[in-house]
């Protein structure tokens, strides 16, 4: 028990929850989308069951991400991937491809399609739950990642217009997110085993190496963003 008492337990459920709600703004359009042609009297169920499968279906994955991330090497894919993600957070392409969600009116297709498309788009959050939980150490990883989804999960779906209004007004929440993205990236990247011998662990080197993916991710999130903005007209 004491295990979830540490400070890294909480700063990792937190990172967790803050993943989740800024990379969760899709899921929740998916869920919606899906069940938008339920009769009314099912839609609540329909987001209950698709949810709930969702949940069932991550937790497998980042179970499965757990145990990749101790392969020499993978850990320095992963982070590359999460500074990747970051910097899409931060320069969004503003492709929507929500188009090919179709609805249903049964029950049992729609939760279908919610799990599905959740599968699809869940890789980011995947590796980036699983980064935060490799961050806290211990031998509590997946209930930290339960812990962390079972809290966010009703915050994106019953929230998700409220985070999404809260991200509208307040820019610097998604700048935070993609910023933590590079956090872990970087804490991932010097703790790969290929990494591990040559370099010894301290916690300087988790901190500096997390300052510098977090700042790595803004620099090239802002150049991206810059280079994308048109030229003013003569």
């Amino acid at each position: 028990m004491e295990q979830f008492m540490t400070p890294d337990f909480w700063v990792a459920v937190g990172q967790i929850i803050l993943i989740d709600i800024v990379l969760g703004g899709d899921n929740a359009v998916v869920i919606a989308l899906a069940c938008r042609q339920l009769p009314p009297a099912q839609r609540t169920k329909g987001i209950l069951w698709g949810t709930a499968g969702a949940i069932v279906l991550r937790v497998i994955l980042i179970f499965f991400a757990l145990t990749l991330l101790a392969i020499p090497y993978l850990k320095l894919v992963g982070a590359a991937l999460l500074v990747w993600i970051g910097v899409k957070l931060l320069a969004p392409d503003h492709e929507d491809g929500h188009g090919n969600i179709q609805g249903s009116d049964k029950l049992w297709s729609a939760v279908k399609t919610v799990i599905v498309a959740d599968l699809v788009m869940s890789i980011d959050n995947v590796i980036a739950i699983a980064g935060a939980a490799e961050s806290a150490g211990g031998d509590h990883k997946m209930p930290l990642v339960i812990f962390g989804l079972l809290v966010s999960i009703p915050i994106i779906v019953w929230g998700s217009q409220l985070v999404l209004k809260l991200m509208d007004r307040f820019p610097i929440i998604i700048t935070v997110g993609g910023m933590l993205l590079g956090w872990i990236a970087g804490t991932m990247a010097v703790t790969d085993p290929a990494v591990t011998h040559l370099i010894a662990q301290t916690d300087t080197l988790k901190y500096a190496a997390g300052i510098s993916g977090a700042l790595l991710v803004l620099a090239i999130g802002k150049w991206v963003t810059r280079g994308r903005t048109p030229a003013p007209s003569a």
